[in-house]
């Protein structure tokens, strides 16, 4: 006797209840996720060798401008190089996977309109994609961290809760916007604006420590101030002098941003199929 498989939508759910639904339609989430990774590099010369060089040459440009010319300094005993390559790994791993979150959904049209799963897979894939990438930019960091002679700070084992927060960050944002975009397409020239002028306002080429202590907390109102600095922290050790304050402000920043963004999503989704 052949059993039937019930699918049952709830009008409400909570986090624990997409949790579930990911794992339950786990096959999807790798399909989106790896055809989402050949796409990236597909017709490219040298495929994911892309993961280094961007961040590689980022690195180069700032080192040179921010610690050659204007002579900005690092934090603690780091090499500029490692101090700057630090913050690159999380700011390109949140501003890959918000960029390709927001767009998710509208990108995935056809399959949305036509077929009924968990929505939240969607804009959520893209990290799986972006983790792979931040593996390979950390295998170079090592790298880098050798070639210097530089030891690490044994909090560097906490990566993965960093790299946690960095995703809670990008997904926040990136839910919000990509439910924002089915109904006005306006916001998919708004993502290439924040993630450029972001790139400049966190501290990535520069330490958090050269803005004026009067408008630290100010400035941490960036949640991506708190996930660069403690990424910092983790590798330079407590010679980074993290300044705590604005980091739980920017952390408790980013857990409300995803809270708002998790929440007008599942809000919304029963009106994309409609609105694509």
């Amino acid at each position: 006797m052949s059993t039937r498989q019930q699918i049952v939508i709830t009008p409400n759910k909570t986090l624990g209840d997409s949790g579930r639904e990911l794992w339950e339609y786990r096959d999807l989430f790798y399909f989106l996720a790896w055809r989402d990774f050949k796409v990236r590099y597909k017709q490219t010369a040298i495929g994911a060798a892309w993961a280094v060089i961007r961040p590689l040459l980022t690195m180069l440009v700032f080192t040179v401008i921010f610690g050659r010319i204007a002579k900005l300094p690092t934090e603690g005993e780091a090499p500029y190089a490692i101090m700057v390559f630090t913050a690159m790994l999380p700011w390109n791993f949140f501003s890959n996977t918000l960029s390709e979150s927001a767009n998710a959904v509208v990108n995935n049209s056809a399959m949305i309109s036509k077929v009924y799963f968990p929505r939240i897979i969607v804009p959520t894939a893209p990290l799986l994609v972006n983790i792979v990438d931040f593996l390979i930019s950390f295998v170079l960091l090592l790298a880098l961290m050798a070639w210097y002679r530089f030891q690490p700070s044994i909090y560097i084992l906490l990566m993965p809760l960093f790299l946690l927060l960095a995703a809670i960050t990008a997904l926040g944002l990136g839910y919000l916007i990509s439910a924002l975009n089915v109904k006005y397409r306006d916001f998919r020239y708004v993502i290439p604006f924040i993630v450029q002028i972001g790139l400049y306002i966190s501290p990535v080429g520069f330490s958090s420590q050269v803005v004026p202590e009067q408008w630290r907390l100010w400035y941490s109102l960036n949640p991506m101030v708190g996930v660069i600095d403690g990424f910092r922290w983790i590798v330079i050790g407590d010679n980074s002098n993290i300044y705590w304050d604005g980091f739980l402000l920017s952390n408790a920043i980013s857990l409300t941003l995803f809270l708002i963004g998790y929440r007008y999503f599942m809000h919304t989704e029963r009106q994309f199929a409609d609105s694509l």
